[in-house]
């Protein structure tokens, strides 16, 4: 029987953008809406999880959700807001995975705007019906992006909580995620595609770089 609070079950792939925390790196200004190759990061993140998901949420903040409505005009999202701002990313990823009632979700942080399509597809081929999948960069595993069995995410989240833990990678260690190697990594996208934006400078670089 399905849970009252998921009425439809473990159907199709989500697109999940963490985009709650407060940008302390950017004084003050939201990095997600922060402008690279022209277009907010946001906008970039949500063009690379649009084509191989079957609906985008955005967790965040209740006072981000107008701006960044309007750098995601060209897509149909779902806002998952915090109910308890501030409190991380395991918070903010329960939030987000308790909004769907898909099968699967492909994670994706705002700041990480140069991930291809493709590879967040070879995610969702790899995973295999297992709970979750994260790639190795550059010798050291990551915990995203991921794509992770939704309502096993949701419970690995509330046991990180309740450990009094609030990082990401607790949450993959909790889920046994199958972790796809550097070289494959390489192959299908290219580490330059994890490049993280926390600060202004990141930002330079990368446009640096493009």
């Amino acid at each position: 029987m399905a849970d009252a609070s998921h009425p439809h079950l473990d159907t199709g792939r989500a697109g999940i953008i963490l985009a709650g925390g407060r940008s302390t790196r950017f004084d003050g200004i939201d990095k997600a809406t922060a402008t690279v190759g022209g277009q907010p990061m946001i906008h970039r993140v949500a063009a690379s999880l649009d084509p191989v998901v079957d609906e985008l949420v955005v967790n965040c903040r209740a006072e981000q959700r107008d701006s960044l409505a309007g750098a995601l005009l060209d897509f149909d999202v779902r806002f998952a807001e915090d109910a308890h701002p501030d409190r991380g990313p395991v918070f903010g990823l329960r939030t987000a995975l308790r909004a769907t009632s898909a099968e699967y979700a492909a994670v994706l942080p705002t700041d990480m705007p140069l991930v291809p399509s493709g590879f967040i597809s070879h995610l969702f081929g790899r995973l295999q019906g297992g709970a979750g999948i994260v790639p190795r960069v550059s010798e050291t595993t990551q915990p995203l992006p991921a794509v992770v069995h939704c309502r096993a995410g949701e419970v690995a989240c509330t046991d990180t909580i309740r450990a009094g833990d609030d990082r990401l990678q607790a949450v993959m260690s909790a889920l046994d995620v199958t972790v796809l190697d550097d070289r494959e990594v390489e192959a299908h996208a290219g580490t330059h595609a994890f490049h993280n934006v926390n600060s202004f400078d990141d930002l330079r670089a990368l446009a640096a770089r493009r």
